[in-house]
């Protein structure tokens, strides 16, 4: 199994991600935890989470900027554009098993809208909802997406908001 790495940003090379040096340094990741117009967020179930329902999100690139990963990562994993983003959570997981893969992650999450509530899934999810987030507790949520969206429905109900989670 293979990754693209870049040198110099201008030359691409490939390493073996079950080498050494892929498993040195932990991967952050950003994701998203999305409103439509209805105020409801979006799940995807993931068959990279055990088949349980997660926000989507994946790695940033070399050379990105994190909201750009982000908007990147949705554009490709949901088809949906995204706006008004807004960091609300730092978090990290060091070799869980709950992914399908023993990594060190460091999650970088976020909230945002979509005007849309049309999504489009590429192969890293099997099927969608867009749920409200006093429904979250019927769904079956993996990683640490339970704990995230638990976090954000407690705030929103708190007079004294939280305005990042941190977290490890």
């Amino acid at each position: 199994m293979f990754k693209y790495i870049f040198w110099n940003y201008d030359k691409i090379g490939l390493i073996d991600i079950r080498s050494e040096a892929y498993m040195k340094y932990p991967e952050p990741t950003v994701g998203a935890i999305i409103f439509n117009p209805d105020n409801k967020i979006l799940l995807c179930k993931s068959h990279k989470w055990n088949n349980k329902y997660v926000i989507p999100g994946g790695h940033i690139e070399l050379g990105e900027k994190m909201e750009e990963a982000l908007q990147r990562e949705i554009l490709e994993e949901t088809g949906l554009e995204i706006y008004d983003i807004e960091l609300i959570s730092v978090k990290e997981s060091i070799f869980s098993d709950t992914f399908h893969e023993g990594k060190h992650f460091i999650f970088i999450d976020y909230k945002c809208k979509t005007n849309s509530w049309e999504v489009i899934l590429n192969d890293e999810a099997e099927e969608y909802d867009w749920v409200d987030l006093n429904e979250i507790d019927n769904y079956e949520l993996g990683g640490f997406t339970e704990q995230l969206l638990k976090e954000l429905r407690n705030s929103q109900n708190s007079k004294n908001k939280i305005e990042v989670f941190y977290g490890y």
